[in-house]
């Protein structure tokens, strides 16, 4: 997943995913962008891609801390679980390659877990 295709699949969940209020992109370049999609004004999924650091950040924001997320470190994988967001995540169940589409469904899942709208 680079910036752009990350870019195309982030509009596409966006008109998909009802649930999502607003979207907001924050910064993009051709090798960087950081956006969030809103669920609430205090509850939201924000992504960052960096095509230069082999770098991407998925992360389920509430509150303004990190209630769930998975991240890319120069292409490897972890996870942090919504039991434990400040940990990470090594097992082979962490470390797997996630697009965008799958992480989203995991998002609705972790909602669910945590009676959030």
């Amino acid at each position: 997943m680079n910036v752009a295709e990350l870019s195309t699949n982030l509009q596409i969940e966006f008109k998909r995913r009802k649930y999502f209020v607003r979207m907001e992109t924050l910064e993009q370049t051709l090798s960087l962008m950081k956006s969030r999609l809103y669920i609430s004004a205090d509850l939201f999924v924000q992504i960052y891609r960096n095509d230069r650091y082999n770098t991407t950040n998925l992360a389920l924001i509430h509150n303004g801390k990190r209630i769930f997320a998975r991240d890319e470190l120069d292409g490897k994988w972890h996870r942090h679980t919504h039991l434990l967001p400040d940990i990470h995540d090594f097992s082979p169940e962490g470390q797997i390659t996630i697009e965008l589409s799958e992480f989203l469904d995991e998002v609705e899942k972790v909602l669910a877990d945590l009676n959030l709208p």
